[in-house]
């Protein structure tokens, strides 16, 4: 279903088949996307939780770095290890500013062939621009726009990628490879953002429709949208930027900071160098002033971004970032950041919904176990 107000945004490769499939679309990151299909988003999440989920990631940004002296760049912007990355491997890390917050988080990737990272969508243009501010690596660096991007989730990822002929059976979290699936050469991941054992897939953006196509062809695979890779990602404990991260956050108070490598700490051997990096240094060394944690209801009306937390005194003492209903566990969650000394498991908080007081309890994350493969 399309409205006005769609009709001024980008859209993937896969938009026709969105209709067809008979999504809701809605505005996200300045694309049309779906948010969810016929069955709705709780079935959607259900289904990933149980089987496997199909996702239409293309509005991600794609970035391919080429050369190590770029690769070396890159760990000015953020506190990865790329230098040292495994061939075949990929790893989590965050572009930060000069007072230690997050730009965007991302992915980055040694393939073996080159080094390709994968930003947030509203974010895209952004880091673009920030990794172009060196002319010297500008011919380097390439968006490439030219792929699309997909995400198959859920405990029998394994197996669909089997029936595609992958050969990504020894693969672990975060390993990744190029293959041929059913003849399209593809550049896959052992990774995702829902919690679960999944693959995420670029190929060329004239063929990803074709092997859509053919992935939803399979009995246990079905589409799910946006509505329902929120509700996964937060019984996860994973961060939306935006809403639980952005350029005033740090990753010591979002508590990501384990992202941060030895090497680049202080005493490491490649220490510092990075934006933000004696901010950084002081937190780890400090502790912040408030911190990330989950937030547990009795209720099945979640609790909003930007709603206010008391404590037991009526004091207010923090944020909600991130709500939703979980279907996992058939109650309201959310992710917020409270002052440090409130941030502990178990802590009772409150807040108001239309008038109303509803209790919260701290809690520790992920609210539900998280199943990433490792062989």
């Amino acid at each position: 279903m399309i409205t006005s107000s769609l009709l001024n945004l980008k859209t993937t490769s896969l938009y026709s088949l969105h209709g067809e499939l008979g999504a809701k679309m809605v505005p996200f990151a300045g694309y049309q996307m779906p948010l969810n299909y016929p069955k709705g988003i709780i079935k959607e999440h259900i289904h990933t939780r149980n089987e496997v989920s199909l996702f239409d990631i293309s509005h991600m940004g794609l970035i391919q770095l080429e050369g190590s002296a770029v690769v070396k760049y890159i760990e000015t912007l953020a506190p990865s290890n790329l230098v040292g990355l495994k061939r075949n491997h990929q790893c989590y890390s965050f572009f930060l500013n000069e007072r230690g917050g997050i730009i965007d988080d991302f992915v980055a990737m040694n393939t073996g062939k080159d080094y390709r990272l994968v930003v947030n969508a509203g974010n895209k243009d952004l880091v673009f621009s920030l990794l172009n501010s060196s002319e010297r690596f500008r011919n380097n660096i390439t968006l490439l726009e030219e792929y699309s991007m997909i995400a198959l989730q859920g405990p029998k990822s394994d197996q669909i990628m089997k029936n595609l002929k992958g050969n990504c059976g020894d693969m672990s979290f975060m390993d990744v490879r190029f293959m041929s699936l059913i003849g399209i050469e593809c550049l896959v991941s052992r990774s995702g953002y829902t919690g679960e054992d999944g693959f995420e897939i670029a190929a060329p953006s004239n063929e990803i429709e074709t092997l859509t196509r053919n992935i939803l062809e399979i009995p246990s695979v079905a589409p799910a949208g946006l509505g329902a890779r929120d509700t996964l990602r937060l019984e996860a404990g994973l961060c939306l930027h935006g809403n639980d991260i952005g350029p005033t956050i740090s990753p010591i108070e979002a508590r990501i900071a384990w992202a941060i490598p030895p090497v680049r700490r202080k005493g490491g051997a490649r220490s510092g160098g990075f934006a933000g990096s004696e901010h950084i240094f002081n937190l780890l060394e400090f502790g912040a002033s408030k911190y990330r944690v989950g937030l547990l209801t009795n209720q099945r009306i979640p609790v909003r971004s930007g709603t206010p937390l008391w404590n037991e005194n009526a004091e207010e003492i923090g944020t909600v970032t991130s709500g939703a209903f979980a279907p996992s566990l058939g109650k309201a969650i959310g992710m917020g950041y409270v002052l440090n000394q409130e941030a502990f498991n178990g802590n009772h908080l409150h807040t108001t919904i239309r008038g109303k007081k509803i209790d919260i309890q701290v809690t520790n994350l992920p609210f539900t176990q998280t199943n990433y493969y490792r062989a």
